[in-house]
């Protein structure tokens, strides 16, 4: 005969929802997507954050340290360093955004008809793209820049032409993956068009593996485009960027260090976080059934 379930036994599975979430828990990933929701409103509505004029000088003030008036002190012209900082925002993220999304696209228009063309377009573009490759992403940018001038736009650009191979070798390779897949053969077979198949089973299919590359892309340009106008090759001088101000504090680590940490600081935050969210998604995706 079966004894009756203890009070302990009834209990314990009430526990068992609770003792889930906290395994599943991860504050660091929590932390991160917090850090990347104050990054996209500081980029959004900076003014929200940091009323004050990220390029107003005020002489009397210069090198003043942290403290409560000015959150991260002043820089060597008076500017408020905090208002910079969140200002500068919307010049290094936007720049890293949207150089990824532009060399993932430029790599897809690559990438696919390398893939699909036959043998001759396929060594044409890969051939050309182990060129680029060849050189370190930063010297292939620097080139970008030497050609079409220094400017916010162009560091963009620079930093998406260096991104480019990287891409769309990646796409290249899903696509031919994609494309022998027996459900590729059977919507082939079933009469659909090629480039019926193309649009609608192809470029989905190839578009999802990008997705974790292209995260963890965001953090690489953001650096890219901080070394840059770091260089002076960025935006021009009074516009706030973290790269530019790390150049600006360079000189004065000793006497005035928060003028190169507090942007330093942000862009190794941002870096982070955009990288903890990354790997979270490949962790994601590579865990899901079917894969």
């Amino acid at each position: 005969m079966t004894s009756p379930p203890t009070d302990a036994a009834i209990a314990r599975p009430s526990f068992l929802p609770l003792r889930e979430r906290l395994a599943t828990f991860r504050p660091g990933l929590l932390l991160s997507v917090a850090v990347l929701v104050v990054a996209a409103l500081a980029c959004v509505a900076p003014e929200l954050l940091a009323p004050a004029s990220p390029t107003d000088a005020d002489p009397v003030a210069a090198l003043l340290p942290p403290g409560g008036e000015h959150w991260f002190g002043t820089d060597q012209l008076g500017r408020d360093v905090y208002a910079r900082v969140v200002h500068g925002a919307r010049h290094s993220l936007l720049l890293g955004v949207g150089a990824t999304a532009l060399g993932v696209l430029v790599g897809l228009l690559i990438g696919l008809p390398s893939a699909l063309l036959g043998r001759f377009a396929d060594q044409v573009a890969m051939r050309s793209m182990d060129v680029m490759l060849a050189l370190p992403e930063l010297l292939l940018a620097l080139l970008v820049i030497a050609v079409v001038g220094p400017s916010s736009v162009n560091a963009a650009l620079a930093i998406a032409v260096s991104s480019v191979p990287g891409y769309a070798r990646l796409v290249r390779g899903q696509a031919q993956v994609v494309r022998r897949a027996e459900y590729i053969r059977s919507a082939i077979g079933l009469g659909l068009r090629r480039r019926t198949v193309v649009l609608r089973h192809v470029v989905p299919n190839t578009l999802g593996p990008l997705v974790v590359p292209a995260t963890l892309g965001v953090g690489t340009a953001i650096i890219a485009g901080s070394a840059l106008s770091f260089l002076g090759l960025g935006p021009k001088a009074p516009t706030p960027e973290w790269g530019a101000m790390l150049a600006q504090g360079r000189d004065a680590l000793q006497s005035a260090w928060w003028i190169a940490v507090f942007p330093g600081a942000a862009i190794t935050l941002s870096v982070v976080a955009v990288t903890v969210v990354g790997r979270q998604l490949h962790i994601g995706l590579e865990g899901r059934p079917g894969r």
